[in-house]
């Protein structure tokens, strides 16, 4: 049971650590990248129920990731498997959002957009993660 609750805690972590990720990059997408950048125009976001349902998809992602990364890492400080956890996850939602703009017939710039910051946003949740475990608020899974 005391593990079930430290893999709680670290999807918690996970997933409020997605969410912020994808506030800041709905901000950065709307006021900067969408305003400057003709051609990521359609990255621009209103406050309306898509963006609700991404940012509770990216939560839940983020949830499921920060389960995950405790038991990928486990107790181990190996880089290679941190970065591998990271861009495995990153790289399953980032590389479906190329193959849905390579499906459209709109340029494939912003899907290049939301592929880049699927990785990124999975690089923050696991800087929360390791900080978390660093601070002992989550223990990592013991390999016994």
């Amino acid at each position: 049971m005391a593990e079930r609750i430290e893999s709680l805690k670290a999807g918690i972590i996970g997933g409020l650590s997605m969410c912020f990720a994808f506030a800041i990059a709905s901000l950065l997408n709307t006021l900067v990248l969408a305003k400057y950048f003709q051609t990521l125009a359609c990255l621009q976001s209103d406050l309306n129920w898509h963006l609700w349902v991404s940012g509770a998809v990216a939560s839940f992602t983020g949830f499921l990731f920060g389960v995950t990364y405790r038991y990928i890492i486990r107790s181990d400080q190996n880089p290679q498997l941190k970065a591998g956890g990271v861009l495995a996850f990153g790289l399953v939602r980032g590389l479906t959002q190329i193959e849905l703009g390579w499906n459209s017939h709109s340029t494939i710039w912003p899907f290049l957009v939301l592929a880049f910051e699927s990785v990124l946003w999975f690089g923050i949740a696991a800087i929360a993660l390791n900080i978390a475990i660093q601070l002992r608020w989550v223990k990592p899974f013991s390999s016994i």
